[in-house]
This record gives structure tokens, C-alpha cells and sequence, in this order.
């Protein structure tokens, strides 16, 4: 039988070293942007790795205190507010050695660990966690074992940066405008949340808390009107149909994210209903199909993107520098207005 030709091998820094006429330790500096390498050594070596298509290991990376991987984990991906979280990422890693690698967990604690405990055990250098559920006494302890940044949980803590917006102030913006439209009966929309620690910490409960606190403010306690689901597309649908249902129909609707402002857009399709001209709809998040002619949705914007950008730069700070203090940022939330809402029906 013909002989079966080898596998291809994988180029190893030696072969990159012998290629250039260089020594290992030559390679090795270059690859480390090191003092010591001259600009023709420098030139030699990466026209070698070039030619060859050498690519460094990143297990072997690991082994010397970096592998230059990231790791994100998100609640889900059909979420397009998070897609924005993840340009701003990988805008701040443009240009840098590091890449991330993304997992999702369906806001679910015991998946949340499998994630983590997955990202720690594959040697990444820092972790980025976009709205987890997990306790913080979890939380804490991924942090103490790598560097994390959590996007999207209120609260301090001395072991992680924090990457949050101002919900409570978004929330009422949303409110102060529709009452200035004449608004007098908003419902909203949450997401339902059980834990009572974990309660004052997450974005849901800072939203429901600013719409309880502007609609006492304008003097509308009489129209308070919450009914507590999920922050998806179905959820909206489902809060929608409640509403619809009950005994006072809401004239405007703040849905706690743009993804559950599409699940009540379906609802009010299916009654013959219509925004604004019948009931006013807002949502959070100013996703980019929030802008979409079609839909037209007055939405909060709290900067995605920049939440991305910000979370990126701590973690790298904090990869730098595991010592210093932790950092908490907190973003301004601002009203893009659109014409999902308009003045109340006559």
C-alpha cells in the first residue's frame, strides 16, 4: 500500500528561530515586544513567522503566566443589546494581543458556574460577566481566582470592577416623558426577580424601582400598573396580553428592555392595536432595531457599546495589576425619542 503522507506539524518557535538564523530567545523576545531586540532581529523574525504561518500556543502561553484570551459570558444571544456590549469589547481589544471567546448561560445559576468554572479552567486572563445571576459570594470567589468584570450588577465589591448604568434615572426619564405627553395610566414591564439579596443589585429591579418613584413623583400612584415576566420577546408578548386583558387598559407601556418591547408590539398586532395611536410603547436598551423605520422606538439609551469599551479597559488594567483598588463605573442614561409614543387618545 502507498505510504500515507505525515500530518501536518505544528510550527514550534524553534522552527521559527532556525528559519530567521536567530536564537529561541531571540523569537521569544520579539514575540514579547521585550528590550533587547533590534530592529533588523526584529524584522528577520517576523518575516519568518510570517513565511512559515507560525502561530503562538496558547497552552504554552499559559504555562508562562498568560494565555491572552478573554472570556464572556452573556445571558443569551438573542438579546441585540448585548451585541452592542460586544462591539465595545472588541473595539478596546482591536490592537492588542488578546481575543475573547463568548459563552452564553440562560440565566441560569448552575450554568453560569459550568461557564466559569470553564473559562478558569481553560487559563484565560480575565473574565467578563454581562448581567449574571449567580450569587455574589460566587462572584467574589471567580474573582479572587482570575480577573473579573461584571457589567450590568449595582452594588461594590473589593474583589471586581463594576461597568453599570444609572437605571433608576433611565426609568424615570422614560416616565417624565410620557407624562409630559399626557400620560396618566403606564404600565411597565418587568423582570420577574425572586431573590431578595440579589434584588437591589440587578438592572430589572433598578428600572421598576425609578418607574414606582417618577410615576409617585408626577402624582400618577393611581396608574401604577406592574406586571413582572421576563426580559424577552416572549415575556413582553405575555405581559402585554396581560395588560390587554385587565380591567383598565394601560394608554402607554415601558417595556424594561427593546427585546420585550417587540414581544408587546406582537400582542398589540393580534388586537388590531397599533403605536402610538392607540397605546404608547418605550423600551431600554436604543438597540440598533429600535431605530428600524418600521418599529420607530422611543427607547432609553444606556451606551452599550460604551459599557463594552469601559469593561475591556478595566479588565486589562486589572490583568495589569491585580493590587489596585477596584473601579465601578457608572454610566448616564439618556432618551432617544421616536414615534412609538405620542400624546394619549382623546
Amino acid at each position: 500500500m502507498p505510504r500515507q503522507p505525515n500530518p501536518a506539524r505544528r510550527v514550534t518557535i524553534i522552527d521559527v528561530a532556525r528559519h530567521a538564523g536567530v536564537s529561541t530567545t531571540a523569537v521569544s523576545k520579539v514575540l514579547r515586544n521585550a528590550y533587547g531586540a533590534s530592529p533588523q532581529m526584529q524584522t528577520k523574525v517576523r518575516s519568518a513567522i510570517e513565511e512559515l504561518g507560525y502561530r503562538p500556543s496558547a497552552a504554552a502561553r499559559g504555562l508562562r503566566g498568560q494565555t491572552y484570551t478573554i472570556g464572556v459570558m452573556l445571558p443569551e444571544i438573542r438579546n441585540p443589546f448585548f451585541a452592542d456590549v460586544l462591539d465595545g469589547v472588541t473595539e478596546h481589544l482591536d490592537g492588542t494581543d488578546y481575543q475573547f471567546f463568548m459563552a452564553q448561560c440562560c440565566n441560569d445559576e448552575a450554568g453560569e458556574a459550568r461557564v466559569m468554572e470553564s473559562m478558569i479552567d481553560r487559563s484565560m486572563d480575565g473574565v467578563i460577566l454581562i448581567a449574571p445571576i449567580s450569587a455574589r459570594k460566587r462572584l467574589q470567589a471567580v474573582a479572587r481566582t482570575v480577573p473579573t468584570v461584571v457589567i450590568g450588577r449595582h452594588g461594590h465589591s473589593p474583589d471586581y470592577d463594576t461597568v453599570t448604568d444609572d437605571d433608576f434615572a433611565g426609568a424615570g426619564l422614560v416616565v417624565a416623558h410620557l407624562a409630559e405627553l399626557g400620560h396618566r395610566h403606564i404600565a411597565h414591564i418587568e423582570h420577574l426577580e425572586k431573590d431578595p439579596v440579589r434584588l437591589v443589585e440587578m438592572p430589572n429591579a433598578q428600572r421598576a424601582d425609578g418607574y414606582r418613584h417618577a410615576m409617585n413623583a408626577h402624582g400618577l400612584a393611581d396608574g401604577i400598573d406592574v406586571v413582572s415576566t421576563t426580559y424577552t420577546q416572549e415575556g413582553g408578548y405575555l405581559g402585554a396580553r396581560r395588560l390587554l386583558a385587565g380591567p383598565r387598559r394601560p394608554t402607554a407601556i415601558f417595556a424594561g428592555a427593546d427585546i420585550v418591547a417587540m414581544g408587546v408590539l406582537d400582542a398589540l398586532t393580534e388586537d388590531g392595536l397599533t403605536t402610538p395611536h392607540d397605546i404608547s410603547l418605550a423600551g431600554y436598551d436604543n438597540t440598533t432595531f429600535a431605530a428600524f423605520g418600521p418599529i420607530s422606538l422611543t427607547s432609553v439609551d444606556q451606551a452599550g457599546h460604551q459599557m463594552g469599551v469601559n469593561a475591556a479597559r478595566l479588565l486589562l488594567d486589572r490583568i495589569t495589576d491585580r493590587t489596585r483598588p477596584t473601579a465601578q463605573v457608572k454610566l448616564s442614561p439618556s432618551l432617544v425619542t421616536r414615534r412609538s409614543t405620542a400624546a394619549p387618545p382623546a
